[in-house]
């Protein structure tokens, strides 16, 4: 009977797990439209009640993402008195909705991995993590490796998509 040989094992491939870079600060949202009044507009005196009286320590040593989840215009200052009620509670403050947080945090977190690691190496992202990664890891992780790897690919070593090849030249 002939051995079985991993060919995939012999490959050289690196796989890259973009879950094991999840950013592992904790996520709150804060959501203006509550404090909207009859869903429309923010009463200036009402937010500045809302403010002084709020027990913000919910969000203590987390990074928070500050957003209005239904169309209405909120004025900037708003914006503004909530970083500064949050200041020396959170860890960290951002405008947008979660979605854009965690493609901030994963642009955090990416921009300290080394390309070089990865110089004229064989490279998957894994397709699948433990850890929920936002599309914007995969765009990150993509634009950075392009430059220095001489393939790379998007799913697991015995299932790839091809994403790029280096040219043979």
């Amino acid at each position: 009977m002939a051995e079985i040989i991993n060919r995939v094992a012999g490959s050289g491939i690196i796989t890259l797990d973009l879950g094991e870079y999840y950013p592992k600060a904790e996520r709150e949202a804060f959501d203006l439209s509550g404090q909207l009044w009859q869903g429309l507009v923010l009463k200036e005196k009402d937010f500045r009640t809302f403010i002084a009286e709020n027990n913000w320590e919910r969000y203590r040593n987390k990074h928070v993402a500050l957003y209005c989840s239904v169309d209405a215009l909120i004025p900037t200052w708003a914006y503004m008195l909530l970083a500064s009620a949050l200041q020396g509670i959170a860890t960290e403050v951002y405008y947008g909705n979660p979605e854009q947080m965690e493609s901030v945090l994963w642009t955090e977190v990416l921009q300290k991995l080394n390309p070089e690691d990865f110089r004229d190496a064989r490279v998957v992202v894994k397709g699948c993590a433990d850890k929920p990664v936002s599309p914007q890891a995969f765009v990150l992780i993509s634009f950075k490796l392009k430059p220095v790897v001489k393939s790379l690919m998007f799913g697991e070593p015995c299932s790839t998509v091809p994403v790029y090849k280096q040219s043979k030249s």
